[in-house]
């Protein structure tokens, strides 16, 4: 593999601790020169699906490198850690369906790899920061242009753990979906692809609430419902100048019904 200057974290880690300053220092240690970029580090703890879906919908637009992702409740268990190898970049992190949608996103695995190689990991590792004794250190000799191959044995692609899909039912008068992620702005992510909405008229009903659907929020009066296309290509409820989560009352998993109002 040839050097790359870029690596990218992703974690539950927050940003009252030193662990995430812990995985940049293993990462200067290592590979001096690799620039690192924070996604972020306040993914709700151990909540799987939401560092996939922020990783996910983050990568496409980042410099080609290698991805750390570290949303990892099975940290010192049976559970695998693992590189998959994509068209546009590496992904590094625990085989718990954390990095498959982001792997989708770049273009899909073309090689996946156990991480089982212990010259690769820190001196010592501790059972639970894995984040730092494995896959900073892996991430950093990746950068350095070292072969996927030194990290461990490949492993069948199919084998790798993934998570539940989330619900979509289209229906004659709408569809129903899931909540997939809910923003810093109380904007209310469905995991219904956007042309979900293309049949449905202006003045649509979102959980039995009357809205509309627009393009932007402010396609809505204020303190209004709008349905709209959100820039992940997906189905968002938000209020213009306010909080849909507030409004609709809902959390990531739960079933949002869109209709025709």
């Amino acid at each position: 593999m040839a050097p790359t200057p870029w690596i990218s974290l992703t974690t539950d880690y927050g940003l009252a601790d030193g662990f995430v300053a812990a995985c940049h220092g293993m990462i200067a240690r290592l590979a001096p020169t690799a620039r690192v970029i924070d996604v972020t580090h306040l993914v709700p703890a151990a909540d799987v699906r939401r560092g996939a879906t922020v990783l996910a919908q983050t990568v496409p637009y980042l410099p080609a490198g290698v991805h750390v992702a570290v949303v990892d409740p099975g940290v010192g268990t049976e559970r695998r850690g693992v590189v998959l190898d994509t068209p546009d970049g590496l992904l590094v992190g625990p085989d718990n369906g954390l990095l498959l949608d982001a792997a989708a996103a770049l273009g899909g695995i073309r090689v996946a790899v156990e991480l089982a190689n212990p010259e690769w990991f820190a001196p010592r590792v501790s059972a639970t920061f894995h984040g730092r004794d494995v896959f900073a250190p892996v991430a950093a000799r990746l950068a350095l242009g070292a072969p996927l191959t030194g990290a461990g044995p490949t492993v069948d692609p199919g084998s790798l753990v993934r998570t539940p899909a989330p619900v979509v039912r289209p229906s004659a008068d709408g569809f129903t979906a899931e909540v997939l992620t809910v923003d810093h702005f109380g904007n209310v992510q469905l995991a219904a692809p956007a042309t979900l909405l293309d049949p449905l008229p202006h003045r649509v009903r979102v959980a039995d609430r009357p809205a509309v659907r627009g393009r932007t929020f402010g396609d809505a009066a204020p303190g209004a419902l709008v349905v709209h296309s959100d820039s992940a290509g997906l189905v968002a409820v938000a209020v213009n100048r306010g909080r849909a989560v507030d409004v609709l009352d809902v959390s990531p998993g739960d079933l949002v019904r869109v209709v025709a109002g």
